[in-house]
């Protein structure tokens, strides 16, 4: 069994990793929608040179799907279906993903997978996501708020770690931040060989949501 992993550089995507990996998967790739127009991580705002550096300390060989913007979701879809094309040419079994507990987002995996010659992986569907979360910081994971939704979050919180907001999120929002209340980036934990030293840049707002920049200091230095 060869697997890929829908990549999103956030924490629940990381953490999918580790468990998939003691559970004796074996993951060669990091599969990461790349936001062309600005050389980030669709939706999560990641410079591109930062998820090198993350995906290279997780081990894994980066396989970047280029999305324009804006987006259309038949122009994401054929880009996806090439990407899905070239994994099962190179024996790419199963994706993992890290999704919890969204139905129709589950289905929409599964029917896009179905045909293809490769079955996708959910290895934390259904946690209580407030112990899910508690139980990535317990094991050293430092997810930093890159997105936060202001309609439901503080825009004050955007470029803090989970671990520092972990007791402060409004009701109502999912301690994993599943419904999209906020995005992260993964700098340390059980699934990176090391941390990758990150500093909070500029906080910006577009598109109704609030975007803190990360800086991998390394990378551009």
């Amino acid at each position: 069994m060869l697997s890929l992993i829908a990549w999103s550089s956030g924490k629940d995507s990381a953490w999918a990793l580790h468990v998939a990996r003691a559970a004796g998967v074996k993951v060669v790739g990091a599969l990461t929608t790349i936001t062309d127009e600005f050389a980030r991580v669709s939706m999560h705002a990641v410079r591109e040179e930062l998820l090198d550096a993350q995906v290279a300390a997780a081990g894994l060989e980066s396989w970047k799907v280029r999305i324009p913007w804006p987006c259309p979701n038949e122009a994401y879809e054929a880009r996806m279906a090439d990407a899905i094309a070239r994994a099962r040419s190179a024996g790419i079994t199963h994706i993992i993903f890290g999704d919890l507990f969204l139905e129709d987002i589950r289905a929409y995996r599964v029917k896009q997978l179905a045909g293809t010659g490769i079955e996708p992986l959910f290895p934390v569907w259904g946690r209580d996501t407030r112990e899910l979360a508690r139980e990535m910081i317990a094991n050293g994971v430092r997810a930093h708020l890159t997105c936060v939704d202001p309609r439901v979050m503080p825009r004050e919180l955007a470029g803090l770690r989970l671990d520092e907001v972990i007791d402060r999120l409004p009701e109502g929002v999912d301690p994993c931040g599943e419904n999209g209340e906020f995005h992260t980036f993964v700098s340390a934990g059980p699934m990176l060989s090391h941390e990758v030293a990150v500093t909070r840049g500029d906080v910006v707002e577009r598109d109704g949501f609030v975007f803190a920049d990360l800086v991998c200091a390394p990378c551009d230095g």
